[in-house]
Order: structure tokens, then sequence, then C-alpha cells
């Protein structure tokens, strides 16, 4: 059981070594560049500007109230997801649900691992933000934030996919719900005038490959560490006792028999 155990563990983390390779090179291709140079890059003509002259013209001739609402919508894509995180985390803590406590704490540390490594990346690249670089574009809604703090990637993006994808893995029926909502979040700090399409697009990717290869991976043994501390929280093993009255041990996230 135990060698059976390191060869799954193995082959998961295989899969998510490759995962995490294959997002690292769509980020790494969405990269305006930056390493090495001596002042912030400046994309000021191609797709992603064309698109974002277009996005931020759209709204631009709105009404005051559009802006206010549009800045409170991107904040408030987050703070539905992060409930909604805590919402099936407490469900699953309630139903003594190893696996979906142990993925939902999964799902809370890739995200914030992916938001870990977007701060780096905005360090190495060094993009400056449209709204201050882009002529011809709708002025932004959004205040401009100051110099200094990068364009790529989107951390909001990051956030919300990281948590949008992840509890669209753990529980699928909720993808109606999440993934419209990271979509979202995503487009709105285009609209809002503070990031370029492709900003938005490299955080997704960055989020979703890293929540995605951390559940993969981790889950499982998130699983099985969780399991005695719900039998605790009980009183008693309730949670994990089969059929014929014999305890079941969780393997790779799964109760089964003995």
């Amino acid at each position: 059981m135990r060698t059976d155990s390191r060869h799954n563990f193995g082959r998961r983390l295989l899969g998510s070594t490759v995962l995490l390779g294959v997002g690292a090179g769509v980020v790494a291709w969405l990269s305006p560049g930056g390493l090495g140079e001596a002042g912030p890059v400046k994309i000021v003509d191609g797709a992603s500007a064309s698109a974002y002259r277009s996005v931020t013209g759209a709204v631009a001739d709105a009404p005051s109230w559009v802006g206010t609402a549009l800045e409170v919508a991107t904040e408030g894509t987050l703070v539905v997801l992060g409930l909604l995180l805590v919402l099936v985390w407490w469900i699953a803590v309630r139903r003594k649900d190893a696996h979906g406590v142990g993925a939902t704490v999964m799902i809370g540390v890739g995200t914030v691992a992916a938001y870990a490594i977007s701060e780096a990346l905005k360090l190495v690249v060094d993009e400056e933000r449209p709204c201050r670089v882009v002529r011809g574009a709708g002025a932004a809604i959004a205040e401009c934030p100051a110099v200094g703090d990068w364009s790529f990637p989107s951390n909001h993006a990051t956030l919300a996919a990281g948590l949008a994808v992840g509890l669209a893995m753990l529980r699928p029926r909720l993808a109606t719900v999440t993934l419209p909502l990271a979509g979202a979040a995503a487009l709105l700090r285009v609209m809002v005038g503070v990031h370029y399409p492709h900003d938005v697009l490299a955080g997704v990717i960055l989020a979703a490959t890293v929540v995605v290869a951390v559940l993969f991976a981790f889950t499982p043994s998130a699983a099985r560490l969780v399991s005695p501390l719900l039998g605790r929280l009980s009183g008693n093993d309730s949670g994990l006792v089969g059929h014929h009255g014999r305890r079941r041990p969780v393997v790779d996230g799964q109760a089964g028999q003995d």
C-alpha cells in the first residue's frame, strides 16, 4: 500500500510538473519582455493595445455611476468567489468529507501561490500600465496605479481564476457560477482601464495551471491529514465508517473499505 501510494504520488507530481511547464510557457509567450531592460516596458501598439482601446472606448461615454459600479464589481467578484470557497469548505467539514476539506484547503494554497508568482513576475517584467501610455484610448474609469505598480500580470485576474477554476474542479456544478465570475473579473480590469487584455489572460493561465497542479498533486495527501481531525471534531469516526461498522481509511482522498 505504501509503495503504491508513493507510486501514485510520483505520477501525480509528474503530471502537475508537466502542467506547470505548459502554463509557464504560455505566460512567457504572453509576456512583453522586460528582463534585463533598463526601463519599464511600454506597450503602445499591437493587438493587445488595440483591444484595450476598443474596450475602454466602449465605456468612455457612460454615466459616472457606471464607472463606480464597475469598480465595485471588480472587487465584488473576488468577495463572492472567496465566500463560495469558505461555504464549500464549511459544507465539507459538516459532512466530514475529508477529500472536500483537503481540496478546499489546496485551492486556497494554490491561489495564494499563484498570487505570489504574479507579484514576482511584475518585478521581472516591469510593464507600464496602459492608462499611462496608450494614446487614443478612453480615459481610465479607475484611478491609474502609481508608477512602480506594474501591469503584467493582473493580480485580480489571478486571484479570481484560481478560486474559480479550483471550485469548478472540485464541484463541477459550480462552474456555471465561478467561471463566468472569473471571466467578468478579468474583463472588468480592462474595462476600468488598468490592464491590457494580455495581462488578465496571463493571470488566468497562471492561476489555472498552478491551482489545478496543486489540487492534482496534493489533495489526496491533504485528505489523509485532515481525516483524523474531522473524526475528533465529531467525537467519533462516523464519517469514515463503512457498511459493516468497520473504519474506512482515506486512500488517495477517497474512503475505502479495510
